[in-house]
């Protein structure tokens, strides 16, 4: 026991960023996921799914530390991982091809962490202006759409917010964050705790049909998609060699967590459930709820934007003067956290456009990329590593057909218009919940 609980207090920074890089709103869209699947074989899936991510995980560490150890490099990016193992390939193609697999690999991460910081904008507008002008007394019903739409403008708080986020942006050493993915962490779990209860299963279908299992396929590997945050956390680790000890016990918690809290909003809402949970709360109740988890999110973002930052400030400050590093660095930080912004106020309905970029990006970096890394660095691989790799990068090539192909769907031809405000102001139209207010 006393074994145990030294290696969480040596370790604890690590597991709490490696929680928070891996919990944010792809968790808040699980249950409808279920809802896709089936409440039998969704869980199911989520936990095949979660383990063959763990897996690809470790995939991507092992070959990181095997060539950083041939290159003679105290440490590797992700892209900078992916062309060296491209570099080292008895093939020429490949070799040739070593630096448009590093800058592939990095326009995904840069796409998908710069994504998820812009429906962070519009997820922390939404809540603040519910719990604003619910505070205020506008006791408004969930589908009174003129109701909600008065009030202050959705892209005022994302303005508002906007200086918040770019002081936030300025931290740039991740272990200084600790405390703050200490009380997000329990912050976000203490919200979640008072949403769920149980409902009745029989109500609810065992097994959905295939069509609608393809949107369950893109939303899990959405939620599943951490590995952009792996190799910066366990390059920041003291002691590296037990880092696939803390990524085998965060990632056990994540799994766990998804499916006990996917399951039970499934369960709470039934077929009411919406793309995010908190949109099936009451717009004039539950503050606290939203506080909480709009709390964890907050710190989210500066988790999420740390890997494109990464990427983007190295060539930048290489071509910068010694004196003017520092304040280069500082303004490209708030010029990306005022891009982000921009997005957000551009497009406010944000949900379908990041789930499509998640599963164009997330199924490659989560699915495609490790093991075929694996492959070209194996030499030669064993044939039952073939056989295992193949079949995990194929499941990531459906997870990018099926995700992309719902998502356009989705885009193209809407089940449901959330837009029900122009010009003045746009927010998100709950429906009416099970909760009692």
């Amino acid at each position: 026991m006393s074994c145990v609980l030294l290696f969480f207090f040596r370790f604890a920074h690590t597991l709490l960023h490696l929680l928070k890089g891996n919990i944010g709103t792809g968790l808040l869209s699980l249950p409808l996921a279920l809802r896709n699947a089936g409440i039998v074989l969704g869980p199911v899936c989520l936990l095949v799914i979660g383990v063959i991510c763990v897996h690809c995980m470790h995939i991507l560490v092992n070959c990181s530390h095997q060539l950083s150890e041939r290159s003679k490099k105290s440490s590797l990016s992700y892209s900078d991982t992916v062309a060296a193992g491209m570099q080292t390939s008895s093939f020429q193609l490949l070799r040739r091809g070593a630096e448009f697999g590093r800058l592939l690999v990095s326009f995904f991460l840069v796409l998908t962490q710069l994504g998820f910081c812009s429906v962070y904008f519009v997820f922390l507008a939404e809540n603040i202006k519910q719990v604003v002008e619910g505070s205020q007394g506008n006791n408004v019903d969930a589908l009174d759409t003129e109701a909600v739409c008065e009030g202050v403008d959705l892209r005022l708080y994302m303005i508002f917010l906007l200086p918040f986020l770019i002081l936030l942006s300025f931290i740039s050493d991740l272990r200084t964050m600790a405390i703050l993915s200490a009380l997000a962490n329990i912050a976000m779990a203490a919200s979640l705790i008072f949403i769920f209860d149980v409902g009745d299963p029989r109500r609810l279908p065992l097994v959905s049909s295939w069509r609608k299992f393809s949107f369950f396929f893109g939303t899990a590997i959405f939620a599943f998609e951490g590995i952009g945050v792996v190799l910066p956390l366990e390059n920041q680790m003291k002691d590296s060699a037990q880092f696939p000890q803390a990524l085998n016990i965060g990632m056990a918690i994540v799994v766990v967590l998804y499916i006990a809290l996917a399951t039970l909003g499934y369960l709470h809402f039934g077929d009411d459930i919406k793309g995010s949970i908190t949109l099936n709360l009451p717009h004039n109740s539950w503050y606290l709820v939203k506080v909480l988890y709009s709390f964890g999110v907050f710190v989210s973002f500066a988790i999420q934007f740390f890997v494109p930052v990464e990427i983007l400030l190295r060539p930048l400050l290489e071509h910068s003067r010694n004196n003017w590093k520092q304040p280069v660095e500082l303004l490209f930080r708030m010029f990306l956290v005022c891009l982000t912004c921009l997005v957000a106020v551009l497009v406010p309905r944000l949900d379908v456009v990041i789930s499509l970029v998640g599963a164009f990006s997330s199924s490659a970096l989560a699915l495609v990329f490790p093991p075929l890394l694996e492959l070209i660095i194996l030499s030669p691989p064993p044939p039952t590593n073939i056989i295992k790799n193949l079949l995990i990068a194929l499941l990531g090539v459906l997870g990018f057909l099926t995700g992309t192909y719902v998502t356009m769907e989705e885009i193209i031809y809407p089940e449901t218009q959330n837009r029900q405000c122009t010009n003045s102001s746009w927010t998100t139209i709950a429906p009416h919940s099970n909760l009692t207010t």
